[in-house]
């Protein structure tokens, strides 16, 4: 069914749990996105809202990749299977350790604030998410309660992966989720609306639970020139050889070009981070695509997400795709990709069928384009965080090798998916502005191999 936002899957959630209302629980939501969700369980049940803290622990090369979590209290969950078929080292294990381990306490300072942790002593913790994908997070969450004392652990969470559902069953005494998805490959699939929850967010709702669950005075909204409707904003599907891909299309009034985004291995076109730079980019005036690269059987192979041959193809042909719309064929055309998605982008750009004025990479892995890197003319922008090392490495030496003009864009204390406060938002505005100077005025045409 999905669920159109977070707070409509903490409503539905509760209904769930409503057998809890009279005992003696705790609700704890997982920060950031698993917090609204959890605000909803407690103001039904009439229980008191906290937060554990927890960070995921991901490969130096590929961070959305899980290979453990860490929380408070020195909880630490590690796939050593995992460990040992990607060949990390311990050093590897401990870098990453030491910069979520920083982020860890700053979160758990600022996400309490003013108030003490709610004991968790012979109670019911009942931990709540979002959802789950590799379960690593929600294990370290029950390891955590457990610590602290709970007499029993619940895991809560609208939408998870049959199998991980099941591995998280192991840490906790009771697991509730609402859909399993057969093609499960994110927990943003479930959901129409899956923007990036925020700090203050976070911190607002902790808050009025303490106050009781009050409910914030309603305010007339300011109408602004960004309230109208765009011309197209919907769902659609795009045929590519013998697979369909879903995608989401917005076309604003008067659009000035339009960006195609090419996400990262385990992400989607739901991705918030993504979906946040595209709400950016159609407020100055570009139309985006955010479609999914393989399709939700093929995201299990693992193969298939580092296949940047295939994925490059297929950017190519959905770009091709839009040339035959009569909403975009005269659009100039750029791309944005992140991660692995980075590196299709560019190898993509350099296709003779496309006709490419722009590429901006987030947190990207231009070092998996090869070859293509040497035939890269479109001007590209790489922006990588400064605590995201491994991955400024990487783009520093594909700046060496791409003969056009490639700029990199460092934002500071940023880590890879850019979690940190406002380093998302460099993002967008880097990105806005690149394709706002760098796409041409409809109609006008610059060579994609200008120096």
């Amino acid at each position: 069914m999905g669920f159109a936002d977070r707070t409509e899957a903490g409503r539905r959630l509760a209904r769930r749990l409503d057998t809890f209302r009279g005992q003696d629980v705790v609700v704890l939501g997982l920060p950031r996105g698993g917090v609204p969700v959890a605000y909803e369980v407690a103001k039904a049940l009439h229980a008191p809202l906290d937060v554990i803290v927890v960070r995921k622990l991901g490969v130096p090369y590929q961070p959305e990749l899980a290979f453990g979590a860490i929380g408070e209290g020195g909880v630490r969950v590690i796939d050593a299977d995992f460990v040992e078929r990607v060949d990390l080292t311990c050093t590897d294990i401990a870098e990453v350790e030491q910069r979520q381990l920083a982020e860890l306490s700053r979160r758990a300072e600022l996400f309490r604030g003013r108030f003490d942790r709610i004991p968790l002593t012979g109670r019911t913790a009942l931990i709540v998410d979002d959802g789950v994908a590799t379960g690593a997070t929600a294990r370290a969450a029950c390891q955590v309660a457990r610590a602290q004392g709970a007499a029993r652990i619940i895991v809560a969470v609208p939408i998870g992966p049959r199998s991980q559902i099941e591995m998280v069953g192991r840490e906790a005494d009771e697991v509730v989720c609402l859909e399993t998805p057969a093609g499960f490959f994110a927990v943003g699939q479930g959901y129409r609306d899956f923007s990036q929850t925020t700090d203050e967010e976070v911190t607002g709702l902790l808050e009025r639970a303490r106050d009781g669950f009050r409910e914030p005075v309603a305010r007339a909204p300011v109408r602004d020139i960004a309230d109208d409707l765009p011309l197209r904003d919907e769902d659609i599907e795009i045929v590519v050889g013998r697979v369909r891909l879903a995608g989401h299309l917005v076309v604003p009034e008067n659009p000035i070009g339009i960006v195609v985004f090419a996400h990262g291995s385990g992400s989607s076109r739901l991705s918030p981070r993504n979906r946040y730079v595209a709400d950016v980019l159609n407020r100055a005036g570009l139309a985006t695509l955010l479609f999914d690269l393989l399709t939700a059987a093929e995201e299990g192979d693992r193969t298939l997400v580092f296949d940047i041959d295939l994925l490059a193809e297929r950017l190519v042909q959905v770009t091709r795709w839009l040339a035959t719309k009569p909403d975009t064929a005269d659009l100039p055309v750029g791309y944005f990709g992140a991660s692995t998605g980075a590196a299709a982008a560019l190898c993509a750009g350099t296709d003779p069928r496309v006709e490419i004025q722009a590429i901006v990479c987030r947190g990207g892995r231009p070092d998996l384009a090869g070859e293509c890197l040497t035939k890269v003319h479109t001007r590209p922008l790489l922006i990588v965080g400064s605590r995201d090392e491994a991955v400024l490495d990487l783009n520093r030496r594909a700046q060496a090798v791409i003969p056009g003009k490639c700029r990199i864009e460092i934002v500071p204390e940023a880590t890879h998916l850019f979690e940190e406060p406002g380093a998302l938002e460099q993002v967008a505005e880097l990105a806005r502005m690149w394709f706002t100077t760098y796409l041409p005025p409809r109609g006008v045409r610059r060579s994609g191999h200008q120096g």
